[in-house]
Formats: structure tokens, sequence, C-alpha cells
């Protein structure tokens, strides 16, 4: 058994919230026809203990999912029986479970739009908003193939970035690895050999041997200072002004700065181009564009290229004077709203920096590699001559 929230209509139209204890979300929906209740939701409810961490749903899976229902549909199959089958077939149980919960909402009588929107951590504003302009006109199965495309290339945009990524983290990982392990079991080793020999040590030794004191007395010092600087720049992130700030430095980081910039900009035209071509307002789909820039500049850009647009001017100026798109880019903003054919310049805009993404990319790769080899080198092998300094002075007293 377990309990379940529901909220329903009344005979006399009032709306009727409470629990049940039944064996499955039909049962309720049953009772409710007994009662003679039109269900509008019904949930089940957690136990105390349990702990949501996020939705448990990765885009992968709303992009598999989208692909399926908008082949579905353009085949005409009908919506209920369409998401029926989705939620039969998905292999996600998370995401199973939020199918089934779509599907009561429509069978309810709820537009899909509605229910989709009841669950923001799968389904986002572009999402709903797309959905709900191919409702409107009648042109669903056009909009979810439309939307099926766009979120397939913005998932391969996003596993590039990721990519381009896990080389220098786990290079970086390796060396401060590499470091710890010197410092607390190779250092305190050749500190016993140098005080039994009384050689004089030089200034580099001394420093290593002053390190590895200090990580093997103080290690949770060093641990607690990296936790407490990594939420110091997880907060002032959270805040406009810091956000800004940091988003502006990323921006101007050789090479990286150039990846994320053109990210961003093909995110944003393929979104904005996306939601043009699918019947949503400008001011709507700047709104949404905005929101999903992934970086401050180019929001505060946006935004203001909506407030240049509901004051009747062009989107183009603001762009221009933010200073953060590339003039080509304005130029081509610019002719496509003189033109009357916006959505489709900026999805060869969003095209072409594709492209651009996928050479700044591989530009990385080729700067990171031996950067980081040097950066790796530079210090393990600097703590080992730093080691073997006071051995040659030993070997020479020696002789």
């Amino acid at each position: 058994m377990a309990t379940f929230t529901y909220s329903a209509r009344t005979a006399t139209g009032a709306i009727q919230t409470g629990e049940i204890e039944l064996g499955s979300r039909e049962e309720v929906h049953r009772w409710l026809a007994r009662q003679r209740m039109i269900p509008i939701k019904i949930a089940e409810k957690k136990a105390a203990l349990e702990i949501s961490f996020g939705s448990g749903i990765k885009s992968r899976d709303v992009v598999i999912f989208t692909r399926q229902f908008a082949t579905m549909i353009n085949s005409g199959l009908p919506l209920v029986q369409s998401l029926d089958i989705l939620a039969k077939q998905s292999e996600n149980k998370a995401l199973r479970k939020v199918v089934e919960e779509v599907l009561f909402d429509v069978e309810s009588g709820n537009t899909l739009a509605d229910s989709l929107r009841k669950h923001p951590k799968v389904f986002g504003d572009l999402y709903v908003n797309m959905v709900a302009a191919g409702e409107a006109g009648g042109i669903l199965d056009v909009i979810l193939l439309r939307l099926a495309t766009f979120l397939e290339k913005n998932d391969a945009l996003a596993r590039k970035i990721k990519g381009a990524m896990v080389y220098p983290v786990v290079i970086l990982v390796v060396a401060i690895v590499a470091v710890a392990v010197l410092l607390i079991k190779v250092i305190p080793t050749f500190q016993v050999m140098f005080e039994s020999s009384g050689v004089a040590l030089p200034g580099p030794t001394l420093f290593v041997i002053w390190l590895s004191e200090m990580l093997q007395a103080y290690w949770w010092a060093f641990l607690v200072a990296g936790v407490a600087a990594a939420f110091l720049v997880r907060q002032t992130y959270r805040t406009p002004n810091g956000q800004l700030a940091i988003d502006k430095m990323m921006l101007r980081l050789p090479v990286m700065g150039d990846l994320l910039l053109k990210t961003a900009v093909a995110r944003f035209t393929r979104t904005l181009g996306t939601l043009v071509a699918s019947g949503v307002s400008i001011l709507e789909g700047l709104e949404i564009t905005a929101r999903t820039a992934g970086n401050r500049v180019i929001h505060d850009a946006v935004m203001k290229a909506r407030a240049s647009i509901a004051g009747g001017e062009t989107i183009s100026g603001p762009l221009r004077d933010s200073g953060a798109f590339p003039p080509m880019v304005v130029q081509m903003i610019n002719v496509g709203e003189q033109t009357g054919g916006l959505d489709e310049m900026l999805s060869k805009i969003a095209d072409f920096y594709d492209e651009e993404v996928d050479a700044a990319v591989e530009a990385l790769l080729s700067a990171m590699e031996p950067v980081m080899i040097i950066f790796l080198g530079v210090i393990v092998g600097g703590m080992i001559v730093a080691m073997y300094l006071p051995i040659f002075d030993m070997i020479n007293a020696v002789q």
C-alpha cells in the first residue's frame, strides 16, 4: 500500500484535496470516480525520510523521448496513445513516472503544454512554450520534430564542451595526486637521510621539505581551505555582480574564452531561431533565450535587446553595444531583421558556429596537451630535482 495525495473537482464544481492509502494510482482514479469526483492531480506521497536529489533524468533521456514522441505524432498516432507507449517503453523509471503523470493530466482534460509545465526540472520554459505554440497553431507534429532536432544539436554541443574539459581535468587530478604522494611518502624519507648526513640543504630543498611538513601536519587545513574556496566561488557566482565578474573573466581567458563565446553564440542563435520559427513571440523568445544563455554577459545583452524590441527598436543595436557578440553575428541578425527572415538567419549563424565550436575544441585540446604536460613536468620534476641537489653535494664532499 502507498499513500497518495489528490486534488479533484466535486459534482458541485468545488476543488477538494486529500490523502488516501491505496495500492496504485489507478485504484485512486477508480475510487475518485466512485465518489463522483473528477481527478485533477494524483501524486504518490514520499516517505518522511526519503530525500530527492534532482529529477534523476538526464538531458539525453529527454532528447530520446522527444524524438520518439515527435515521430509518433508525425506518424498520426493520437496524443494519449503516444504518451502511453512512451511511458511503458521508457527505461528510466523517473522519466516513466513523469510521462505517466503527464498522460494522466492530458486524459483529465489539460493541454499537453500545461501538463508538461508541472515538471519544470524535466521540461523547461523553452520546451513548454514551443509545445504551447504548436498546440495553438495546430502544428504540434511540426513543432515536436523541430524541438527534437534542436535538443539533439544542443545536447551534441554540450557533449563537445564536456569532452574538451575531460583531458585537462584528468591531468590536473593526476598532478595533485602525484604531488600529494611525493610530499607525504617520498620527501620524508629524503628528509631523514639529509638530517643524518648533516649536509647543508639548499633553498629549493628546504622549501619542498617545509611543504611536506605542512601537508602532513595540516592536511585538514588544506582540505578545509579548498572546500571554503569552492564554496566562496559558488556563493559569489550566485550574486548578479559576482556572476557577471566571473563570466567576464571566463570570456577573457586565452583559447578557453574563445570556445565559451562561440558556444554561447551558437546556443543563443539556435534557441532564439527555433522559438521564433515555432511561433513564439520575439519578446518571450528573447526572455527564454536569456535564461538559457549560460553566461551572464550574454544574458544581459539579450535582455537589453528585449527592452529595445519592446521600445520599438531593433535587436542588433544592443547586441552591438554589448561588445560580447562578434561583428559578423550582429550584421547577420541586422540583415535578418530587415528582410523578415530572422529565424532562418539565426539558424544559419547557429550552423556556422557549431562548426566553429568543433574547431575551437580541437584548438583547445591542441593547446592544452603541451601546456598540461609542461605543468606536470615542472611541478613533479622540480620537486625531484630539489631533493637531489643535496645528494650531488654529498657526492662532491665524498670525492
